[in-house]
């Protein structure tokens, strides 16, 4: 069993894609290896910013390979897994394992309410394919049938679900899976104060807004780590700038755009979704301008 602690930041990336549909595995691999020079801890490739739920399975395998080469396990990469069936995410989590991902953010897209049980299973079935960490993904915000409190318990008893990404915005929810659940690792999101979840116990944060400020958050991680509390808190209080301003917009459509006006051609959001408005880009790029030389 390949076991990795996992600790720190880890940018969502997005998936560079042009008009024809084809990954732009080139900008991809820039991206990557940039964010590891600035010193994050791990890559995320098919995260909620990477837009998984609107790429076809040749192109989400064409993301993560190219994640995994541009890394070259200089950084571990926790690949994401998506599906409405079962036999579907444990294809994609075999894929990526044999791929050479270190790990597997575990991503239910639910059309019809499920119960507990099967949810369960779901996310067991996936641990159960792989022998890489298996991080546990809840957002209620946009998962129709979510991850219960009993469920998250049940599951940390599964020797490969250490680790937990969630993103209900409640930190007592995040307590309660700390004391229910002792033995998994929490991950903050970006829609948390990370330095908050730190604070309470978590072990660093997954999120898109890690792609283009990714100095930023190392520095607000190690800060944490430290105990440097109040310099953390300053820190975090001008990187919420970001969140704040970006929860007006498209997430993938907001990071998508600041990495462009940072010099990456990481072409727009899949359709339906839009690009920025030039109007909505120059908010962006005045908000990266103000957090620049944090």
């Amino acid at each position: 069993m390949r076991m990795t602690d996992l600790h720190g930041v880890f940018p969502y990336l997005v998936s560079p894609i042009d008009a024809s549909g084809r990954i732009l595995t080139d900008v991809l691999g820039r991206l990557s290896s940039d964010l590891i020079d600035a010193g994050v801890h791990g890559l995320t490739p098919l995260g909620s910013t990477g837009e998984f739920a609107y790429l076809d399975r040749a192109q989400r395998s064409a993301v993560v390979q190219a994640t995994i080469e541009a890394a070259n396990k200089r950084v571990p990469v926790i690949a994401g897994v998506a599906a409405t069936t079962t036999a579907d995410a444990v294809d994609q989590a075999k894929a990526y394992q044999a791929f050479g991902a270190d790990g597997i953010l575990a991503i239910l897209e639910a059309y019809f309410p499920l119960k507990d049980a099967q949810i369960e299973a779901y996310f067991r079935a996936i641990a159960d394919a792989v022998d890489i960490p298996v991080v546990l993904y809840t957002n209620p915000q946009f998962q129709r049938s979510d991850l219960t409190l009993d469920v998250i318990a049940r599951l940390s008893t599964h020797p490969r679900i250490r680790y937990i990404k969630d993103a209900s915005t409640n930190t007592g929810r995040l307590l309660s899976i700390m004391n229910r659940a002792p033995d998994m690792k929490v991950f903050s999101a970006s829609a948390h104060i990370p330095a908050a979840v730190m604070l309470i116990g978590g072990v660093g944060w997954m999120a898109g807004p890690a792609c283009i400020v990714p100095r930023q958050s190392v520095r607000l991680y190690d800060l944490c780590r430290a105990g440097r509390w109040p310099e953390a808190m300053t820190l975090q209080r001008e990187l919420w700038r970001i969140n704040e301003a970006f929860a007006r917009f498209n997430l993938a459509a907001c990071i998508k755009a600041g990495l462009a006006i940072q010099g990456y051609a990481v072409g727009d959001p899949v359709p339906p979704q839009a690009a920025l408005s030039a109007e909505d880009r120059q908010a962006v790029e005045a908000i990266l301008d103000q957090v620049a030389g944090l």
